[in-house]
Protein backbone atom coordinates (compact mmCIF):
# COMPACT_ATOMS: atom_id res chain seq x y z
CA UNK A 1 0.00 0.00 0.00
CA UNK A 2 1.16 3.35 -0.76
CA UNK A 3 -1.35 6.48 -0.15
CA UNK A 4 0.49 9.69 -1.53
CA UNK A 5 -1.24 12.50 0.22
CA UNK A 6 -3.80 13.13 2.98
CA UNK A 7 -6.58 13.90 0.84
CA UNK A 8 -9.74 14.54 3.30
CA UNK A 9 -11.61 13.99 6.60
CA UNK A 10 -14.63 13.18 6.27
CA UNK A 11 -17.73 13.96 9.53
CA UNK A 12 -21.40 12.78 10.09
CA UNK A 13 -23.14 15.72 10.95
CA UNK A 14 -26.79 17.28 11.51
CA UNK A 15 -26.05 20.84 10.44
CA UNK A 16 -23.38 20.40 7.32
CA UNK A 17 -24.08 23.84 6.25
CA UNK A 18 -23.46 25.82 9.41
CA UNK A 19 -20.43 24.02 9.50
CA UNK A 20 -19.73 24.91 6.06
CA UNK A 21 -20.44 28.54 6.69
CA UNK A 22 -17.98 28.49 9.45
CA UNK A 23 -14.91 26.88 7.67
CA UNK A 24 -15.68 29.13 4.26
CA UNK A 25 -15.92 32.57 6.51
CA UNK A 26 -12.74 31.74 9.29
CA UNK A 27 -10.62 29.91 7.64
CA UNK A 28 -10.74 30.82 3.61
CA UNK A 29 -11.93 27.96 2.42
CA UNK A 30 -15.05 27.38 -0.32
CA UNK A 31 -17.66 25.01 -1.21
CA UNK A 32 -15.79 22.34 -3.89
CA UNK A 33 -19.02 20.01 -3.86
CA UNK A 34 -22.83 20.13 -2.55
CA UNK A 35 -24.76 16.86 -3.33
CA UNK A 36 -27.89 15.66 -1.12
CA UNK A 37 -25.75 13.64 0.76
CA UNK A 38 -22.37 16.08 1.35
CA UNK A 39 -20.64 19.07 1.27
CA UNK A 40 -16.89 19.21 0.35
CA UNK A 41 -14.99 22.04 1.54
CA UNK A 42 -11.25 22.99 1.14
CA UNK A 43 -9.01 25.86 -0.25
CA UNK A 44 -8.03 23.24 -3.38
CA UNK A 45 -10.46 20.43 -4.51
CA UNK A 46 -6.77 18.86 -5.31
CA UNK A 47 -5.24 19.24 -1.47
CA UNK A 48 -6.49 18.74 1.81
CA UNK A 49 -10.47 19.07 2.17
CA UNK A 50 -13.38 18.76 4.63
CA UNK A 51 -16.04 16.47 3.90
CA UNK A 52 -19.63 16.79 5.60
CA UNK A 53 -21.78 14.11 5.54
CA UNK A 54 -25.55 15.10 6.47
CA UNK A 55 -26.58 12.56 9.50
CA UNK A 56 -28.96 13.07 12.02
CA UNK A 57 -27.58 14.22 15.27
CA UNK A 58 -25.92 14.26 18.19
CA UNK A 59 -22.97 12.50 17.05
CA UNK A 60 -20.69 10.51 19.43
CA UNK A 61 -17.10 11.67 19.28
CA UNK A 62 -15.58 7.75 19.67
CA UNK A 63 -11.96 7.93 17.99
CA UNK A 64 -11.52 11.46 16.71
CA UNK A 65 -9.96 14.07 19.07
CA UNK A 66 -9.14 17.18 16.73
CA UNK A 67 -7.77 18.05 13.11
CA UNK A 68 -5.31 20.65 12.17
CA UNK A 69 -5.52 22.52 9.31
CA UNK A 70 -3.00 25.01 7.57
CA UNK A 71 -3.34 28.67 7.12
CA UNK A 72 -1.29 31.11 6.37
CA UNK A 73 -1.19 33.63 9.26
CA UNK A 74 -3.20 33.24 12.46
CA UNK A 75 -4.87 35.72 13.86
CA UNK A 76 -6.53 35.44 17.13
CA UNK A 77 -7.74 32.16 18.41
CA UNK A 78 -5.53 28.55 17.24
CA UNK A 79 -8.61 26.43 17.92
CA UNK A 80 -12.18 26.81 16.66
CA UNK A 81 -15.22 25.21 18.43
CA UNK A 82 -17.30 25.02 14.96
CA UNK A 83 -19.78 23.07 16.94
CA UNK A 84 -21.45 19.03 16.94
CA UNK A 85 -17.93 18.03 18.70
CA UNK A 86 -15.96 19.59 15.02
CA UNK A 87 -12.44 21.02 16.61
CA UNK A 88 -9.92 22.67 13.96
CA UNK A 89 -6.58 23.24 15.41
CA UNK A 90 -4.79 25.99 13.14
CA UNK A 91 -1.33 25.54 12.53
CA UNK A 92 0.85 28.18 10.01
CA UNK A 93 1.50 26.80 6.63
CA UNK A 94 -0.04 26.98 2.87
CA UNK A 95 -3.39 26.21 3.35
CA UNK A 96 -3.80 21.99 3.63
CA UNK A 97 -4.60 19.62 5.94
CA UNK A 98 -2.00 19.44 8.33
CA UNK A 99 -2.81 15.89 10.55
CA UNK A 100 -5.71 14.42 12.23
CA UNK A 101 -5.20 13.64 15.89
CA UNK A 102 -7.22 10.31 17.34
CA UNK A 103 -7.76 8.80 20.54
CA UNK A 104 -6.14 5.13 21.44
CA UNK A 105 -5.93 2.25 23.36
CA UNK A 106 -2.50 1.87 23.09
CA UNK A 107 -1.26 4.86 20.86
CA UNK A 108 1.90 3.01 20.28
CA UNK A 109 0.70 -0.48 18.84
CA UNK A 110 -2.27 1.47 16.66
CA UNK A 111 0.90 3.40 15.43
CA UNK A 112 2.36 0.82 14.57
CA UNK A 113 -0.55 -0.86 13.26
CA UNK A 114 -1.55 1.56 10.85
CA UNK A 115 1.92 0.76 8.54
CA UNK A 116 0.21 -2.26 7.94
CA UNK A 117 -1.91 -0.02 5.73
CA UNK A 118 1.00 1.89 3.95
CA UNK A 119 1.34 4.68 6.55
CA UNK A 120 5.04 5.66 7.61
CA UNK A 121 6.16 5.98 10.92
CA UNK A 122 7.02 9.14 12.05
CA UNK A 123 8.60 11.30 15.30
CA UNK A 124 6.18 12.55 17.69
CA UNK A 125 5.32 16.21 16.75
CA UNK A 126 4.53 19.07 19.14
CA UNK A 127 1.65 17.01 20.88
CA UNK A 128 4.55 14.31 22.30
CA UNK A 129 2.09 11.33 20.51
CA UNK A 130 2.95 9.08 19.12
CA UNK A 131 2.19 9.60 15.09
CA UNK A 132 2.62 8.07 11.30
CA UNK A 133 2.87 10.49 8.03
CA UNK A 134 1.86 10.69 5.10
CA UNK A 135 2.80 13.01 2.20
CA UNK A 136 3.79 15.71 4.80
CA UNK A 137 0.42 15.19 7.09
CA UNK A 138 0.22 12.85 10.13
CA UNK A 139 -2.07 10.82 11.43
CA UNK A 140 -1.46 11.24 15.70
CA UNK A 141 -2.47 8.67 18.59
CA UNK A 142 -3.54 10.13 21.92
CA UNK A 143 -4.21 8.18 25.03
CA UNK A 144 -7.79 7.76 25.15
CA UNK A 145 -11.07 5.93 24.79
CA UNK A 146 -12.73 5.29 21.11
CA UNK A 147 -14.79 3.52 21.75
CA UNK A 148 -17.76 1.93 19.47
CA UNK A 149 -20.31 4.31 19.01
CA UNK A 150 -23.24 3.64 17.51
CA UNK A 151 -23.44 7.59 15.79
CA UNK A 152 -19.61 8.48 15.33
CA UNK A 153 -18.82 11.95 14.49
CA UNK A 154 -15.85 10.53 12.15
CA UNK A 155 -16.67 9.06 9.29
CA UNK A 156 -13.58 8.18 7.77
CA UNK A 157 -9.65 9.62 6.84
CA UNK A 158 -9.56 9.39 3.06
CA UNK A 159 -5.38 9.44 1.70
CA UNK A 160 -4.74 9.86 -2.27
CA UNK A 161 -3.39 6.28 -4.29
CA UNK A 162 -2.37 6.28 -7.74
CA UNK A 163 -4.47 3.34 -7.75
CA UNK A 164 -7.51 2.11 -5.81
CA UNK A 165 -7.41 -1.33 -7.70
CA UNK A 166 -3.87 -1.79 -6.63
CA UNK A 167 -4.53 -1.33 -2.72
CA UNK A 168 -8.12 -3.53 -3.45
CA UNK A 169 -5.99 -6.38 -4.12
CA UNK A 170 -3.44 -5.67 -1.38
CA UNK A 171 -6.21 -5.63 1.56
CA UNK A 172 -7.52 -9.04 0.11
CA UNK A 173 -3.91 -10.01 0.07
CA UNK A 174 -3.08 -8.73 3.65
CA UNK A 175 -6.77 -10.18 4.88
CA UNK A 176 -7.63 -6.64 5.51
CA UNK A 177 -11.59 -5.80 5.82
CA UNK A 178 -13.04 -4.13 2.43
CA UNK A 179 -15.91 -2.28 3.74
CA UNK A 180 -17.27 -0.58 0.65
CA UNK A 181 -16.20 0.09 -2.70
CA UNK A 182 -17.26 3.70 -4.91
CA UNK A 183 -17.26 4.75 -8.44
CA UNK A 184 -18.30 8.21 -8.77
CA UNK A 185 -17.95 10.67 -11.50
CA UNK A 186 -14.59 12.23 -10.17
CA UNK A 187 -13.22 9.56 -8.10
CA UNK A 188 -13.08 5.92 -7.35
CA UNK A 189 -11.94 4.71 -4.24
CA UNK A 190 -12.07 1.33 -1.15
CA UNK A 191 -12.36 2.00 2.29
CA UNK A 192 -10.77 -0.68 4.70
CA UNK A 193 -11.95 -0.81 8.20
CA UNK A 194 -8.75 0.49 9.68
CA UNK A 195 -7.35 -0.28 13.31
CA UNK A 196 -10.35 0.48 16.31
CA UNK A 197 -12.28 0.69 13.82
CA UNK A 198 -11.60 3.84 11.75
CA UNK A 199 -12.64 3.52 8.30
CA UNK A 200 -9.88 4.68 6.09
CA UNK A 201 -10.61 5.38 2.13
CA UNK A 202 -7.55 5.29 -0.55
CA UNK A 203 -9.06 7.34 -3.25
CA UNK A 204 -8.16 7.81 -6.70
CA UNK A 205 -8.45 11.09 -8.88
CA UNK A 206 -10.50 10.04 -12.63
CA UNK A 207 -8.03 11.54 -15.24
CA UNK A 208 -11.77 13.20 -15.77
CA UNK A 209 -10.97 14.76 -12.14
CA UNK A 210 -13.16 18.50 -13.14
CA UNK A 211 -13.71 19.62 -9.11
CA UNK A 212 -11.74 22.65 -8.28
Amino acid sequence: MNPRTLDHVAFWVADRDSIADAVVERLGMHVIERTDAFTLVGADARRGKLTLFAAEGPREQGALKHVAWRVPEIDGDRELDLGEGVRILLVEGEADLDHVALYSHDPEATASEYASYGFDRADPGPSGCPRVEVGGAWIEFHPGEPGLPEKPLLNHIAVLVDSADEHIAAANDLGIEIDDIKDAPNTYAVFLRGPEGVRIEYVEHKPTFSLT
